[in-house]
C-alpha cells in the first residue's frame, strides 16, 4: 500500500517532512512485525540541497565581492568595512523577511545573492568617495564627514531609482506575481538597509579604521591589481578623450544600439521556467483501451525492471489505473544523488531510448518540476487544449494533429488524453416489442443495473463480522456484450401477478460501437489535451509556431479551437506582459530620476545605457543555448538597476560641478569619467562577481538561477564598455540642447521687451 503526503497552500515542505519523520516510527512501532514502512518519494531533498547549495553560492558571492574590492583599493583596512557591513545588512534583510513571513526557499535566497552585489555597490560608492578624500590630504574623521555628504544624494538616487525598478513587479497580476512578489520585497529591503548602513555605518567605521594620507598596497598582488587598475584608468581616458572628438559616431552606435536591442528582443527564443534536476523521473504508461488488469500489470513490471536496471534510479513506485483508465499508469523512479548519476535529462533521454521498444505500450519519462501551474493531469510539462462545440469534429480532428506533432521535430512524448478503440454497448429498448409482450422500460434498466451495477442487495451478520452481499452475473461473463441478450427480464402479469420471464434480445436492439474511454470537458465543451515535452534546445515560443502551421496544415475545422493549458498557458500570459513590464519600469524610473533632479532630460542620459544592457543579455543566453524565460526577465530588470547605477555615478558628479564650480560640460563630463571610473568599475567588478557563482551553475537547483546569471553578466560585460562612452556624449549632447534653448528663450524675451529695456539689458549683458 503506498500512502501519498501533500502539503496544504502555504505550509513548508520541510517542516511538513521532517514532522511526517517524527510520527513514522511510533506509526511503525504500532504495526505488526510483518509490515515495514519505506520512504518512496521525498521531495523535500532537492528542496534541502537547493537551498544549502544557493546558501554556498551566497557565501562565495559574498567573498568574491570582497576579493574584488581589496584588488582594486589595495588597502586591508578600507576592504574590512563593507566586509563588516555585509553581515549586518543580511541581518537587516532577514529582520524584514521574518516581517512580511517569508521562508528561504531558492527565491529569496536568490534575491540574498543578488543584493550581496547591491549592499556592497552602495558601500563602494561611499567608501571609496572617502578613501579619495583621505588620498587628497584630509584626516580620516574630515573625509568621512565631507565624503558621506557628497556622496549622500548620489546613494539615494541610486537606492530609490533601483526601488522603482521592482514597482512593477511588486504590482504584477497572476501566478508569476505572486511568486515574484517575496523576490521583489526581498530585494528592496535589502536596498533599503543597505542605504541606510552606508550613509551612517560606513563614515563611522571609516573614520576610526583609516590612516591618514595615501597607503601604498601592503601585498604584491595588490600592487600589481593597482597598477593594472591605473594603467585601465588611463587608457580609459585616452579612448574618452577620443570618443569625445568623434560624439557623432557614439550618436549613432547609440541610435543603432536601441534598434539592436528591440530585434534582439523580438527574435531570442522565449521561455517559462528552466528545467530543475529536481531528482526524480515520473514515468506515465499507456496502452490499448481494452488491455485486461492482468495484461497492465505486467507491462508495468517489465518497465519496472528496465528502471531498476539503470545505474542512476535508487527504487522505483508503480501504480496501475488509480484513475479514470485502467489502460494507463504512473511511476516514479527516484534517482541517486547527484554526485553518483548523470544529469537527470541525460537519465530521462537514457530511459526513453529503453523503453521505447515495448510492443503495445507506450512509455513517457519526465521530469516533474517544482513549479506547476494549473493543467491537466499528464505526464509530460506542458499541455495543448483543443474544444469545440461539436464533439465528432473534435474527435476527428485531435488525432491528426497529435499524429503531426508527435512526426513534427521538436517535440517529444506526445500524447493525448483521448484514447481512441475502447468499446462501448448500446442497448435501444424496442417498445413496440416491450409494450407488447408487457415488460416496462424500468425492468430493463433495472435488469441490467442488477447484472453489471454491483448492487447491494442484503447483508449478512455474524458473530464477528458483517458481509455485503452484491448482486451481480459471473465475471467471465461480464468482459464480453453476448451474455446481455440472454439475461431475463420479468414481465408484467395480469391482476398484479408476477408474469413470464422474457429474453432481453426479444425487446431490445444491442449494437457495439467505438467510444473514447472518457468525455473530458473545459469550459463546458468537450475537449482533448495534447502534451507533449519539447527536446532540448527547443524553447515553447517555437513551439506555437509549429502547432499553428500543423493546424493549418490539417485543415483545422472553425469550430474546432486550440489554447496553451498549465505551464504553457501561464507563459504565453507572461510573454505578453513582458514588454508591458519594461515600459512600466522605464517610466518609473524616468519619473522618480525626473523628480530627484528636477529635470526632464538627463533621465535620459541616465537611461541612455540601458539599450546596450539588453543587447549583452540577449546575445549571452543566445550564446549559452538558453530562452529568455522569466528568470532570465528577471535578469534583465535588474540590469537595468545596475547600468543607470553608473551612469547616476557620473552625471551627478558633472551635474554638481556645474553648479559649484561653474565648469564647462565637457570639463565637468571629463572630471566626473576620471573621479568616478574607480567606483563605476568597482560596482561593476562587484555585481560581476556576484553573479558569476549563478553562471556557473554549480550545484542542486542551478538550472534555476543560471540563466539570471547569465544574462546579468552578458549585460554587464557589454554595457560596461559602451555606456562609459555612450553616456557622457549623450550628457553632452543634452546639454548642448539646453544651452540652445535657453538662449532662444532669452532672445525671444528680449524681443518681446520694449526698446529702451531690451537695449539697456543688452548693453548690460
Amino acid at each position: 500500500m503506498t500512502v501519498a503526503i501533500t502539503r496544504q497552500p502555504g505550509a513548508n515542505v520541510v517542516k511538513l517532512v521532517d514532522s511526517v519523520n517524527k510520527v513514522v516510527p511510533n506509526i511503525a512501532a504500532a504495526m505488526p512485525p510483518s509490515v515495514a514502512i519505506t520512504t518512496l518519494l521525498d521531495r523535500s531533498e532537492s528542496v534541502r540541497h537547493s537551498v544549502n547549495d544557493a546558501q554556498f553560492t551566497l557565501v562565495g558571492t559574498a567573498l568574491l565581492v570582497i576579493l574584488v574590492i581589496y584588488l582594486v583599493l589595495g588597502d586591508a583596512r578600507a576592504t574590512s568595512i563593507p566586509a563588516v557591513v555585509l553581515p549586518v545588512a543580511a541581518v537587516g534583510t532577514f529582520a524584514g523577511m521574518y516581517l512580511f513571513g517569508f521562508n528561504l526557499d531558492n527565491l529569496s535566497l536568490l534575491a540574498l545573492t543578488l543584493a550581496t552585489g547591491f549592499v556592497v555597490d552602495d558601500a563602494i560608492v561611499v567608501l571609496e568617495n572617502i578613501v579619495r578624500h583621505i588620498e587628497d590630504g584630509e584626516t580620516p574623521r574630515t573625509a568621512a564627514v565631507t565624503g558621506a555628504r557628497e556622496i549622500s544624494f548620489t546613494v539615494l538616487s541610486i537606492s530609490v531609482s533601483l526601488v522603482a525598478v521592482f514597482i512593477p513587479l511588486l504590482f504584477m497580476g497572476g501566478v508569476i506575481g505572486r511568486l515574484f512578489f517575496e523576490f521583489a520585497v526581498t530585494l528592496t529591503i535589502a536596498i533599503v538597509v543597505s542605504a541606510i548602513l552606508s550613509l551612517t555605518l560606513i563614515p563611522m567605521i571609516a573614520a576610526r579604521v583609516l590612516k591618514p594620507g595615501h597607503q601604498e598596497p601592503n601585498s604584491r598582488v595588490a600592487r600589481a591589481s593597482t597598477q593594472a587598475f591605473g594603467r585601465m584608468q588611463a587608457g580609459y581616458m585616452r579612448a574618452f578623450d577620443s570618443t569625445l572628438r568623434h560624439r557623432k559616431a557614439v550618436g549613432i552606435l547609440t541610435i543603432v544600439s536601441i534598434g539592436v536591442a528591440f530585434w534582439g528582443f523580438s527574435v531570442v527564443p522565449k521561455g517559462f521556467f528552466p528545467t530543475e534536476d529536481t531528482g526524480i523521473i515520473f514515468i506515465g504508461t499507456e496502452s490499448a483501451p481494452d488491455i485486461s488488469f492482468g495484461q497492465m500489470l505486467a507491462k508495468q513490471d517489465q518497465v519496472a525492471r528496465i528502471l531498476l536496471a539503470d545505474p542512476a534510479v535508487l527504487r522505483v513506485n508503480s501504480i496501475v489505473g488509480g484513475g479514470e483508465s485502467s489502460s494507463r499508469g504512473r511511476m516514479f523512479a527516484p534517482l541517486k544523488p547527484r554526485a553518483e548519476r548523470d544529469p537527470a535529462e541525460v537519465v530521462q533521454a537514457r530511459m526513453r531510448k529503453k523503453l521505447a521498444g515495448i510492443p503495445g505500450f507506450a512509455v513517457y519519462p519526465n521530469i516533474p518540476q517544482n513549479l506547476q501551474l494549473g493543467g491537466r493531469a499528464s505526464a509530460t510539462n506542458y499541455q495543448y487544449t483543443l474544444s469545440a462545440v461539436d464533439k465528432d469534429q473534435l474527435y476527428s480532428f485531435a488525432p491528426k494533429l497529435e499524429s503531426r506533432l508527435r512526426a513534427t521535430p521538436g517535440f517529444e512524448d506526445v500524447s493525448s488524453d483521448y484514447q481512441r478503440g475502447a468499446r462501448e454497448v448500446m442497448v435501444e429498448v424496442d417498445r413496440d416489442a416491450a409494450s407488447r409482450l408487457g415488460v416496462p422500460v424500468s425492468a430493463v434498466r433495472q435488469t441490467l443495473y442488477s447484472a453489471y451495477g454491483n448492487q447491494q442487495i442484503s447483508t449478512v451478520y455474524t458473530d464477528i463480522d458483517s458481509y455485503q452481499v452484491i448482486l451481480e452475473i459471473a465475471a467471465d461473463e461480464q468482459l464480453t456484450p453476448d451474455g446481455i441478450g440472454r439475461l431475463m427480464v420479468r414481465s408484467n402479469g395480469s391482476n398484479g401477478s408476477a408474469g413470464a420471464l422474457v429474453p432481453l434480445s426479444a425487446v431490445t436492439k444491442i449494437t457495439i460501437e467505438g467510444a473514447p474511454l472518457v468525455v473530458a470537458h473545459q469550459s463546458q465543451l468537450p475537449a482533448v489535451t495534447i502534451s507533449f515535452n519539447l527536446t532540448k534546445g527547443v524553447a515553447l515560443s517555437q513551439a506555437k509556431p509549429l502547432i499553428d502551421a500543423a493546424e493549418i496544415a490539417l485543415d483545422q475545422p472553425a469550430s474546432v479551437n486550440g489554447a496553451f493549458g498549465g505551464n504553457a498557458q501561464q507563459f504565453a500570459a507572461s510573454t505578453d506582459s513582458m514588454p508591458i513590464l519594461f515600459l512600466a519600469a522605464i517610466i518609473v524610473i524616468y519619473i522618480v530620476l525626473g523628480v530627484l533632479y528636477e529635470s526632464f532630460a538627463h533621465p535620459i542620459t541616465i537611461l541612455s545605457g540601458l539599450p546596450a544592457a539588453g543587447i549583452g543579455a540577449v546575445a549571452f543566453l543566445w550564446l549559452f543555448n538558453m530562452p529568455l524565460d522569466v528568470i532570465g526577465i528577471i535578469g534583465v530588470v535588474l540590469l537595468i538597476g545596475i547600468v543607470k547605477k553608473n551612469a547616476i555615478m557620473m552625471i551627478d558628479f558633472a551635474l554638481a560641478g556645474q553648479r559649484s564650480h561653474g565648469w564647462t560640460p565637457v570639463h565637468a563630463i571629463r572630471e566626473a569619467a576620471s573621479k568616478r571610473f574607480r567606483p563605476i568599475m568597482m560596482t561593476t567588478f562587484a555585481a560581476m562577481a556576484g553573479a558569476l557563482p549563478l553562471a556557473l551553475g554549480i550545484g542542486a537547483g542551478a538550472e534555476l538561477r543560471q540563466p539570471l546569471g547569465i544574462a546579468v553578466l552578458g549585460g554587464l560585460m557589454v554595457s560596461q564598455v559602451l555606456t562609459l562612452f555612450i553616456t557622457p556624449v549623450v550628457y553632452l549632447g543634452i546639454e548642448g540642447l539646453n544651452a540652445r534653448l535657453r538662449q532662444r528663450r532669452g532672445a525671444a524675451e528680449v524681443r518681446a521687451l520694449p526698446a529702451g529695456e531690451a537695449t539697456g539689458r543688452q548693453a548690460a549683458e
